[in-house]
């Protein structure tokens, strides 16, 4: 998620709650200890932010002249600066908190898998496919693997838990019997549990850009070439400074058109080069800046299903972009806000020309058309194994995150998520995984 810290907004978190009745332990102040616990934070503390664990936070040193525009153009339509959209509250432009310190990446392995990696208890394996989850009855007792073409069992005696993503665990769910049963028999599957929900609910910020060549090199684009590529590399290497120290993308902006005042519909990002598909950009690398829009709260809902019963096959995966009208009328509202931010001093002052759409694209016919070319993930897909209310046909698993119809089976990832949340979907899959952890193993929650 390019290092990005982002927890979304307290409203999210309520929803969620709500969703699965009142007072089951979602809510953003039941949250609030999981996001502080795990948080190592080297400059923001106090009740909102935890300095102790093991996930570091920092705010980036270093924000390129592009991204210091950005904020001043967004300011500048009425918008406040946001020292901290981790707060709950995330109205506003600022720049970004990352999972870095000191201008390192820290990584999920990093902050907490190696300082355990010499417990006599854990055993990691590399190169192993898991191909499905193994029963006794209803309960889960293990799991098939595959290393090198051979095939393992690894058995479990207390509970068996799934953190494949939201593409892959809903594919194994499947691959062992749990899933909409006329499609598991489809592929020749036993079905253990009619569990329609498997696979359903696919949803994923979707992004689409809006780029400008600007009057000279602001950002990155030739910083990874020849004398600068040299230079750029000891300056990170001896004082962690330069593009190299950075995410990629330092300000990002969470607004409302239609309703300024609003809790935020649209998420922009600010990306100090011509960022995209060389395919759908169809043009030579440049000096230039790339805004790129997301849609915070799509309704398009998309898919995941068998390709076959081989487990080493691809699943197949349809994301729907754009899918809901709701959906295309607010990413052209989105484009229409990049673009004016764009035209906005002193972003203005820095752009030559508006390359894509392209400045002469101005009705919204032509913007859609635009939105369905260049529409991709924002690698925030979830939703797929969601968990929900007892009598939810669709529910995947309880609010504990046990799954529906068998014992001993926990999903611990995206999947889980009724509705993504406005941002990155990291650190929110990491604090809903410490509250799991919490309550399989009988510890108090933390406050």
């Amino acid at each position: 998620n390019a290092m990005v810290y982002m927890r979304g907004n307290a409203a999210d978190y309520d929803r969620w709650d709500r969703y699965l009745v009142q007072g089951s332990g979602w809510s953003w102040q039941d949250m609030l200890p999981h996001f502080t616990a795990l948080e190592g934070n080297d400059h923001l503390g106090g009740p909102l932010h935890g300095t102790d664990g093991p996930l570091k936070v920092s705010h980036l040193g270093r924000h390129d002249i592009v991204s210091q525009a950005f904020v001043k153009s967004v300011q500048a339509l009425g918008y406040p600066y946001q020292p901290d959209y981790n707060s709950g509250h995330q109205r506003g432009v600022g720049f970004m908190q990352t999972t870095t310190y000191p201008r390192v990446r820290c990584s999920a392995v990093r902050a907490f898998l190696d300082p355990v990696r010499g417990n006599r208890n854990l055993e990691v394996k590399t190169r192993a496919k898991v191909t499905r989850v193994l029963f006794e009855g209803r309960r889960a007792s293990g799991v098939e693997h595959r290393i090198d073409g051979a095939t393992h069992t690894a058995r479990a005696t207390r509970a068996v838990i799934l953190t494949a993503g939201a593409f892959v665990t809903p594919q194994l769910l499947m691959l062992s019997g749990i899933g909409p049963a006329a499609h598991l028999r489809e592929h020749g599957l036993e079905v253990l549990v009619d569990a329609p929900g498997v696979g359903a609910n696919l949803h994923d910020h979707h992004e689409v850009p809006l780029i400008a060549s600007t009057d000279r090199n602001y950002g990155y684009f030739k910083e990874d070439r020849g004398w600068r590529m040299l230079a750029n590399g000891l300056n990170y290497l001896l004082f962690k400074g330069g593009p190299v120290a950075s995410g990629g993308v330092d300000a990002c902006a969470f607004v409302n058109p239609q309703e300024p005042a609003g809790e935020p519909t649209i998420k922009l990002y600010c990306v100090p080069l011509v960022y995209g598909d060389k395919e759908v950009l169809n043009r030579e690398p440049m000096p230039g800046v790339t805004f790129t829009s997301c849609v915070l709260q799509p309704k398009a809902r998309g898919s995941v299903r068998l390709r076959s019963a081989d487990p080493l096959d691809l699943p197949l995966v349809d994301p729907n972009y754009l899918g809901h009208p709701d959906d295309m009328r607010l990413q052209v509202d989105a484009l229409l806000h990049a673009r004016t931010v764009m035209r906005t001093r002193p972003m203005a002052d820095t752009i030559v020309e508006e390359l894509l759409p392209g400045a002469a694209v101005v009705d919204r016919e032509g913007l859609e058309e635009h939105c369905r070319r260049t529409v991709k993930t924002n690698w925030h897909p979830c939703g797929t194994a969601r968990m929900g209310r007892a009598g939810d046909p669709m529910a995947v698993l309880t609010p504990d995150l046990a799954v529906k119809g068998v014992e001993a089976l926990h999903v611990l990832d995206a999947s889980l998520m009724p509705t993504v949340p406005h941002g990155n979907t990291n650190a929110p899959t990491m604090a809903a995984a410490d509250r799991a952890v919490d309550k399989l193993l009988g510890r108090s929650q933390p406050s």
